[in-house]
């Protein structure tokens, strides 16, 4: 653990002033550490300096991990190298859509010895990897990412007013992790142990190692429970409040939209994304059947652990209402869908052309989104294989790729 600990004394440095960005920002002042916070956008910070960021919330978990508090960070700006320069750990909480410009901004900044966690990876460690090699980068960093975010968290908001507040329904007590490349793994994972905004995870069940960051993109547990739920269950989400009278930000997903038809397409998304690893030769988490019928899916595990059986030791019925879920979606132009199908769902489809394992379920929610956008995202998605830059690797070159960080190019 030693090896790391030059990160104790060193600023961390958060890139995204969204709920998450937000989040881990306050929850790492709040534990005592300077911390900086950058922003592309000035408005989703402006005053945040003078106000704070207060953090709050019911923050559900099994070992009751709490922290609360108004939190002043040490810098807040719009000038990526201010914030980075001189941090040790670098923390990316941002959407799939914004991760070229973040990135490719980063990489001339990068100095030895920095550590970079990116929640939710959604491949953002393979693309930082890229970027790196085309602009010639050979700064001696450690990057990794994250199947999920530490908690589930929202920002407050009144209209299209950003209040400096966040409010965390839960914390993850485990999250499944790896680095890029995995010959880096060791010291990644120790880095937790200086990052306050993982302390519910690192004083919980602890992180658990993926097997390259491949299965952390197939660990994210946003596409089969989100796309699913978001795209079956549209029509509840659209009539929430025009036809039903609820108060529009209320609706979720989990507690509304779910059903057990529902949640049997969600199980078939499922094997499909397990057949494909299975094909490339990488493990991925195991979820049995039953664990998808519960308002809160397979994601109640991250903050509520399994019991001796391997089951769920929470599970909230189909057929009783809950409050538990998260809201959202509130339209067609939520990340559920604009995000998790475009990225996720296009990867995973990608995939299972390249390596023979038909997709028919994930492809018709592809296909479902895009209509609804009216745009073909199998044709028009940014993301694929080859803006990874893997779509030429053999299956050997790629896991070497991923293992040991050797680029075929070299």
């Amino acid at each position: 653990m030693n090896r790391m600990n030059y990160l104790l004394d060193k600023p961390i440095a958060v890139l995204g002033g969204g709920a998450v960005g937000k989040t881990c920002a306050a929850d790492c002042k709040l534990a005592g550490r300077e911390v900086r916070l950058y922003s592309k956008s000035e408005k989703s910070i402006r005053g945040i300096e003078k106000t704070g960021i207060r953090l709050d919330g019911i923050q559900r978990n099994l070992y009751n991990f709490e922290r609360s508090g108004n939190a002043f960070l040490d810098v807040v700006s719009t000038d990526m190298e201010k914030v980075v320069k001189g941090a040790g750990l670098i923390v990316i909480g941002i959407p799939a859509h914004a991760h070229e410009d973040y990135l490719k901004t980063l990489v001339p900044l990068l100095e030895d010895g920095q550590v970079i966690h990116i929640f939710t990876d959604n491949y953002a460690s393979i693309l930082l990897r890229k970027y790196m090699h085309e602009m010639g980068c050979n700064k001696k960093v450690i990057i990794g990412g994250w199947s999920s975010a530490p908690f589930g968290t929202r920002i407050e908001k009144l209209g299209d007013f950003w209040l400096p507040h966040v409010g965390v329904k839960y914390r993850a007590i485990t999250l499944r992790g790896a680095s890029m490349p995995m010959s880096d793994i060791d010291d990644f994972i120790d880095s937790t142990n200086y990052l306050p905004c993982m302390d519910s995870v690192t004083h919980g069940d602890g992180p658990v190692i993926g097997d390259t960051m491949l299965d952390i993109g197939f660990s994210n547990v946003n596409p089969v429970i989100h796309v699913p739920a978001s795209i079956l269950g549209v029509s509840s989400m659209e009539n929430w409040s025009l036809v039903y009278g609820n108060e529009p930000d209320s609706y979720s997903m989990y507690s509304h939209g779910l059903c057990p038809s529902i949640c049997k397409v969600q199980y078939q998304f499922y094997e499909e994304e397990r057949r494909i690893a299975e094909a490339i030769g990488i493990s991925v988490p195991e979820y049995s059947y039953e664990m998808f019928f519960s308002r809160r899916s397979i994601l109640t595990q991250e903050y509520m652990g399994l019991n001796n059986e391997g089951k769920d030791n929470v599970v909230f019925p189909l057929d009783e209402p809950c409050n538990e879920g998260n809201t959202g979606p509130n339209s067609i132009d939520h990340r559920y869908f604009t995000e998790d199908i475009p990225v996720g769902c296009i990867i995973y489809h990608d995939l299972g052309l390249r390596y023979g394992v038909p997709t028919p379920v994930i492809d018709s929610m592809i296909t479902l989104g895009g209509a609804m956008h009216n745009t073909n995202y199998l044709t028009e998605s940014q993301y694929n294989l080859a803006y990874l830059g893997i779509s030429e690797f053999t299956n050997e070159e790629l896991l070497n790729y991923l293992r040991t960080g050797r680029h075929p190019d070299k």
